[in-house]
């Protein structure tokens, strides 16, 4: 009988530098990293959310460069030198950003898994211009799913701090 041999799998590993929520970072991690598990494995930065890992939920979402993206789609590898924001960096000196004080106030998460990526997403809109009416915020949100069903009260937060 022969033996078959077994395939060594090497790994390659990537060094990367960073700016995430502010602050210069460097992480080295196997190249097929993908940005989500750099940043809750790695970095231990548990905001941003696992939920359906195909880029899908938004439960992921994150601003690179001022862009919302799935962090669960985008290798960290190819994040070199970008400016990442998390959920963790939106309050400021112990105060709640305005729209995280939205989503409290028109009662827009339940289970609060969805929350930290839908608030980056309406960030991501804000800033893009996109959120000039409940409309175009519905159709702009269209990523970001909620399984408990809060959609109209997420819109309205957003709107509040949109002044659409």
């Amino acid at each position: 009988m022969q033996s078959s041999a077994a395939h060594e799998v090497t790994s390659h590993e990537v060094t990367v530098a960073l700016s995430i929520n502010g602050e210069r970072r460097v992480a080295t991690f196997e190249a097929g990293t993908t940005l989500l598990d750099l940043l809750r494995d790695h970095l231990g930065l548990f905001g941003t959310k696992k939920g359906c890992d195909m880029g899908a939920c938004g439960a992921c979402t994150v601003l690179i460069d001022g862009r919302r993206i799935n962090a669960c789609l985008a290798l960290a590898a190819m994040q070199d030198g970008r400016d990442i924001r998390t959920v963790e960096a939106i309050a400021e000196a112990g105060e709640l950003h305005p729209l995280q004080r939205a989503f409290i106030a028109h009662d827009a998460l339940q289970c609060g898994y969805c929350t930290p990526g839908q608030i980056m997403s309406a960030l991501g809109l804000i800033a893009e211009g996109r959120a000039s009416d409940e409309a175009s915020i519905r159709e702009s949100m269209s990523g970001n799913l909620c399984r408990c069903g809060a959609y109209p009260n997420i819109v309205a937060a957003i709107a509040d701090v949109a002044g659409a």
